[in-house]
C-alpha cells in the first residue's frame, strides 16, 4: 500500500520536473511528500481504537468544521474560491482533512447501525452530517470537493447495506438537488463547463478550452508517449494547471497509453491493499473506515482521470499522490497511516466470521 502510493508520488514529481528546469513546484512537493511519509509512519504506530468513541469522532468532525466556516465567512478568494488559508510560503486547504473527519464520523455511526440501515432515518441522519460539509464547501465555491463529499457518503451508505428502494429515492433527491443547484446555486462558469461536457466543441476558445487541451494532450501521447520533458501541450503552456488539475493529461502525453496502464496498475494495487485491510478489520468501525478511505481516494482518481480524458465535466479535482499540493498529500498519507495502524490489531479474515459480524453477531 505504501509502496504504490510512494511510486505515484515519484511519477507526479517526474512529470512536474519535466515542465521546466528548476521548477519550484518540484522542490515544494518533494518536501510535502517527505512530511507525508513521516506522517504515515507516525500514524502507523498509533493505536486508533480510541476513534471508536462517539465523543472523539464527533469532536474531530466539529473541530475541523470551524476552519470551513471561517473560510466561507471571512476567507480571501484564491483562484476564485475560498478554499485555502494563505500563510505566505504555503497555502493550507482544510477540506482534505475534513474528508477524513467525515469518514471517521460515518464509520462510527454505521458501525453500530449497519443492521438497521433499512430504517431510512439513519440514512437521513448520516446524510445530514455530509450535507453540512457539502454546503460549506459549495459556498466557497468548490464543486469538485463537494462531489467528493457526496461520493464518500454514498459509498459508505452502500457499503452499509442500502436497499434498492432507498437508493432510487436518493438518486431522485440527487436529481432534484442538481436541478436546484442549476437554477439557484451554480455560477455561470460552472454551467458553461457542464454544457461544454455535453457539447465539447461549442466554445473551444472560451470555457471549453481546458477540457479540449486536456484531451489533445492525452491523445497525442499515443502508445508510448512523447518522452519525459517532450510534452508540447504542457511545455508550451497550452495545458492549464498542469501541476494539479491536469497532471494526468500532462503525464499521459509524455508516457502514453503504456504509462496510463502503469498508473492504473499502481492505483489498483493501492485500492486492493486498502480493501484487504478492510476485510481484516478488527471491528465494523475499522472495516468502514478503510472502505471510506477507499471511496475517498477512488472518487478523486476516477473524477480526475475522467475530467482529463474528457468524459466528465471539469470540476478542478486533484488525483491522489500525483497532483501538486501539500494538504491533500499529507491527508492521504495520514489516511493510509491510520489504516496501517489499525492493521496492527486486525483479525484474520474468515468468510464465516465476516458474515457473522455483518449480520449482527458481534456488538460493535
Amino acid at each position: 500500500m505504501f509502496g504504490a502510493a510512494l511510486a505515484l508520488c515519484v511519477l507526479g514529481l517526474v512529470t512536474m520536473s519535466s515542465f521546466q528546469s528548476r521548477d519550484p513546484y518540484v522542490i515544494r512537493q518533494l518536501i510535502w511528500i517527505i512530511i507525508g511519509v513521516l506522517v504515515f509512519f507516525g500514524a502507523s504506530q498509533v493505536d486508533w481504537r480510541f476513534l471508536r468513541r462517539s465523543g472523539v469522532a464527533a469532536g474531530i468532525y466539529g473541530a475541523l468544521l470551524l476552519p470551513l466556516i471561517f473560510l466561507v465567512v471571512a476567507g480571501h478568494a484564491i483562484l476564485g474560491a475560498k478554499s485555502w488559508f494563505d500563510l505566505g510560503l504555503l497555502a493550507f486547504q482544510p477540506t482534505d482533512f475534513v474528508n477524513l473527519a467525515l469518514i471517521i464520523l460515518l464509520a462510527k455511526y454505521f458501525s453500530r447501525r449497519h443492521i438497521e440501515i433499512a430504517n431510512f432515518r439513519h440514512i437521513i441522519i448520516s446524510g445530514g452530517y455530509a450535507v453540512v460539509v457539502f454546503v460549506l464547501i459549495l459556498l466557497q465555491p468548490d464543486f469538485g470537493a463537494a462531489v467528493i463529499i457526496f461520493c464518500i457518503w454514498l459509498g459508505m451508505v452502500l457499503c452499509s447495506g442500502l436497499s434498492r428502494t432507498h437508493l432510487l429515492l436518493i438518486l431522485t433527491v440527487g436529481a432534484l438537488a442538481f436541478l436546484g443547484l442549476w437554477l439557484f446555486g451554480f455560477h455561470d462558469y460552472q454551467k458553461q463547463r457542464i454544457l461544454n461536457f455535453v457539447n465539447p466543441t461549442r466554445d473551444l476558445h472560451g470555457t471549453g478550452y481546458n477540457a479540449y487541451q486536456s484531451t489533445v494532450a492525452v491523445g497525442s501521447g499515443q502508445l508510448s508517449g512523447k518522452g519525459i520533458g517532450y510534452g508540447t501541450q504542457s511545455k508550451l503552456r497550452f495545458l492549464p494547471e498542469y501541476q494539479t488539475d491536469f497532471i494526468f493529461a500532462a503525464y499521459a502525453e509524455e508516457w502514453g497509453f503504456v504509462g496510463i496502464i502503469l498508473v492504473f496498475a499502481l492505483y489498483g494495487i493501492l485500492f486492493w491493499r486498502i480493501l484487504r485491510a478492510a476485510m481484516r478489520g478488527a471491528s465494523n468501525f475499522e472495516v468502514l473506515f478503510a472502505l471510506g478511505v477507499l471511496c475517498y481516494l477512488a472518487a478523486h482518481m476516477v473524477l480526475h482521470a475522467g475530467i482529463n480524458l474528457g468524459v466528465l465535466p471539469v470540476t478542478g479535482t486533484t488525483i491522489p499522490f500525483m497532483s501538486y499540493g501539500g494538504s491533500h498529500v499529507v491527508a492521504e498519507f495520514l489516511a493510509l497511516g491510520i489504516i496501517s495502524g489499525m492493521s496492527a490489531y486486525s483479525r484474520v479474515a474468515h468468510p464465516q466470521a465476516l458474515a457473522r459480524d455483518w449480520s449482527g453477531g458481534y456488538d460493535r
